[in-house]
């Protein structure tokens, strides 16, 4: 008898990344149905776009696990994306506001949300760039074109305004560059520019300044600047070891506001106790051992820090979410990855997942030289 092949891919991760989205979509119905049906007369307006996104998502994951050669790490390709991602950000600036910012392309009724392709573009042009340049990687000339990139997407999400995107952003890259040898003291000299730029935008807006009160001394003004965070931990609370059971959370009934985007953990803890909680969590966990073991396992640096660096963006922000949601950070409009409702963020999260994937093919593969 011949025993079943075993997939090339990395099985666990792609099973960590289906029940992600599987949990995704049952949770953005649960938290949205309310809201939804009050301003839609459809309870299923939210989870039907949600399913879309995964369709196109996953649609994305397939044919980048079955074509053959890296065409991500292809010059043009890395340039073409790098360029069209700024272009986009440049766009949004002139874009209608929605919700007092400029977060969004929209077109024929449809959404999309460059800082979330800004992720992607930012690794497979780093990694690309610091592998073609590894032996020169330390002179002043050859840093300021990727620190010149950097600003320049940092600052267009800044302006959005998106912080913590920005920051996000900005640490994934410092992580890259690491990663490539690149000495510390010019990392150290980098993150001081970062420092002062991130300090003035943070302090010239109330709103942000309004955020950062609410996370000190969020509990002295629970109906104002601390209000998202209460309510949270209200749901998280309320939630117990098991939960209230599915669909039952009460925050989520115009109590709880982004319950079905930013703090939609909040009621997986309402709904499914602490137990919903760290199993969301352990699978967050399963994708940092996959991605870093698949990173660890790759076949040349360019690979690896791709592999790092979209594992890193994944978790990061996921973690950042959750500390979010248990008030142990101040409030920055991040999502969970793959479970947050949001076309865009799953998209470019399932797209970026599916390079992943194709890098856990690659083994004693090199995979082609990078030239940049």
């Amino acid at each position: 008898m011949i025993g079943r092949q075993r997939p090339a891919f990395d099985l666990p991760l792609l099973v960590a990344t289906l029940l992600l989205v599987g949990f995704g979509v049952f949770f953005v119905f649960s938290a949205s149905s309310f809201m939804a049906s009050e301003k839609y007369g459809q309870a299923f307006h939210f989870m039907v776009q949600q399913i879309l996104g995964a369709v196109v998502g996953l649609a994305l994951i397939v044919f980048l696990v079955s074509v053959k050669k890296p065409f991500f790490l292809k010059p043009a390709f890395v340039m073409g994306l790098l360029g069209l991602t700024v272009g986009l950000l440049v766009l949004c600036l002139a874009m209608p506001a929605v919700a007092r910012t400029n977060r969004w392309i929209v077109l024929m009724g449809l959404r999309f949300q460059p800082s979330e392709l800004a992720k992607i573009s930012l690794v497979l042009y780093l990694a690309t760039y610091v592998e073609s340049r590894r032996d020169r990687l330390n002179e002043f000339k050859t840093l300021a074109v990727p620190g010149i990139v950097l600003i320049v997407t940092v600052v267009l999400v800044l302006l959005e305004p998106d912080f913590g995107t920005a920051v996000l952003l900005a640490a994934l890259a410092a992580m890259l560059l690491f990663m490539g040898g690149v000495k510390l003291r010019y990392l150290g000299a980098a993150g001081a520019v970062a420092a002062v730029l991130f300090g003035f935008y943070l302090f010239r807006a109330d709103y942000r300044v309004e955020r950062l009160q609410g996370f000190f001394s969020g509990e002295k003004d629970v109906l104002g600047s601390g209000y998202q965070v209460e309510q949270s931990r209200l749901a998280l609370g309320s939630g117990g070891l098991v939960g209230a059971g599915p669909g039952q959370s009460s925050q989520k009934l115009d109590f709880l506001p982004f319950s079905h985007t930013d703090f939609i953990f909040a009621i997986v803890g309402e709904e499914f106790g602490l137990v919903g909680t760290f199993f969301i969590l352990c699978l967050y966990l399963l994708v940092l051992w996959r991605g870093v073991k698949i990173a660890l396992a790759a076949p040349n640096p360019a690979f690896r820090m791709i592999a790092a660096g979209i594992t890193l963006t994944v978790v990061a922000q996921a973690l950042m979410n959750m500390s979010i949601v248990l008030g142990l950070g101040p409030a920055k409009g991040t999502p969970l990855p793959l479970i947050s409702f949001g076309r865009s963020s799953l998209i470019c999260t399932l797209a970026a997942i599916g390079v992943l994937l194709h890098i856990s093919q690659k083994k004693g593969d090199a995979g082609g030289t990078v030239r940049i």
